[in-house]
């Protein structure tokens, strides 16, 4: 068994343990490999932790949300937007946010991206990578010759694509919000002629017949999401650090300008990218994962040359690396 696999049976599991209800309180167990060594949120170690979610029930935000809340001993609370997310706690609805903010397959989720250079100034205090994997849901007592419309969200049926072809070919396809309400409608309707493509918990929470599972594509499909909150975390030893920043003026050896500093103090960068700044075409805001906490001595001196080289520098927050996923070698 895969390591992905392996923490995404456990995960499963600890999901589907939880009610059917408007906010759920996870027990007080948690994912032993995963949280080892973490630190604990500072200021909450008695109260019920409240994390909010992109909904509805049943979807991957869910399930990561679940996860969360099995580390903090959490209740989730439901919205229907990622800005709204952020607005949540922000005002105190909720103490920290579940946000998607990038895919392997995909790429970044530029709404998040967006939010954290020009809206918030929450920080990051946790990230969990999350699996992908996609499930044929019917009305029980459906076959495969029955299904003549198929409903979900349009990424899960892009990247089920081949699954599709082969054994749906010439199946209608119509688009859903998500693939929650995907399985949620066809279970409202209760015609064997319709399926979803969504997550077990959705098949779970709908009571849906899983007919195939596994259909995605890529087995490597992960979606990696970020926990914001007023504070990000202290050090625990094995930690990644974002940061935003802009150059000075757009010369040749700029960028590299920039970050030099990242490897002569070798600092290990594990992902680097670029957003539009909104304000002409060719200005772009840079975005840099790094290996290391704000507060270590080298991260801390690379950063004050950062702010020193750049126009505008950025920190999105200090927080533990989730160890699920291996770090990327190089390669194809």
């Amino acid at each position: 068994m895969g390591k992905y696999e392996e923490i995404r049976q456990i995960r499963t599991r600890q999901a589907l343990t939880g009610s059917h209800t408007e906010a759920y309180t996870a027990g007080t167990g948690v994912i032993d490999h995963w949280i080892h060594g973490r630190a604990r949120y500072r200021g909450r170690e008695s109260a019920a932790m409240r994390i909010a979610f992109l909904g509805p029930e049943g979807t991957f935000s869910e399930e990561a949300a679940l996860a969360q809340a099995e580390r903090d001993n959490g209740t989730l609370v439901a919205f229907s937007s990622i800005p709204a997310l952020v607005s949540a706690v922000e005002t105190g609805l909720a103490d920290a946010a579940m946000l998607p903010i990038e895919n392997s397959l995909e790429g970044s989720v530029s709404t998040t991206v967006d939010l954290l250079i020009h809206e918030t100034t929450l920080k990051i205090r946790g990230e969990l990578m999350l699996p992908v994997r996609h499930f044929l849901a019917v009305v029980p007592g459906t076959t495969l010759s029955d299904i003549k419309l198929l409903t979900s969200h349009t990424q899960a049926l892009g990247q089920c694509r081949r699954f599709l072809d082969r054994c749906l070919p010439g199946v209608e396809q119509e688009a859903a919000l998500s693939t929650a309400s995907a399985v949620a409608s066809v279970m409202e309707k209760g015609d064997s002629s319709r399926a979803a493509i969504g997550t077990q918990r959705a098949a779970e929470l709908y009571g849906a017949e899983v007919l195939a599972h596994d259909i995605q594509d890529n087995a490597n499909n992960v979606t990696r999401f970020v926990v914001l909150a007023r504070e990000d975390e202290a050090p625990s030893g094995s930690d990644k650090t974002s940061v935003c920043f802009s150059i000075k003026a757009n010369v040749p050896g700029a960028l590299f300008e920039c970050l030099e500093d990242f490897a002569q103090n070798n600092i290990q960068m594990t992902k680097l990218e670029s957003r539009p700044m909104k304000t002409q075409i060719g200005a772009y805001y840079f975005l840099v994962d790094l290996e290391g906490h704000r507060e270590d001595s080298k991260v801390a001196e690379t950063l004050e040359r950062l702010s020193e080289k750049c126009a505008m520098v950025k920190i999105f927050g200090s927080y533990p690396m989730d160890p699920s996923v291996p770090s990327y070698e190089g390669g194809d």
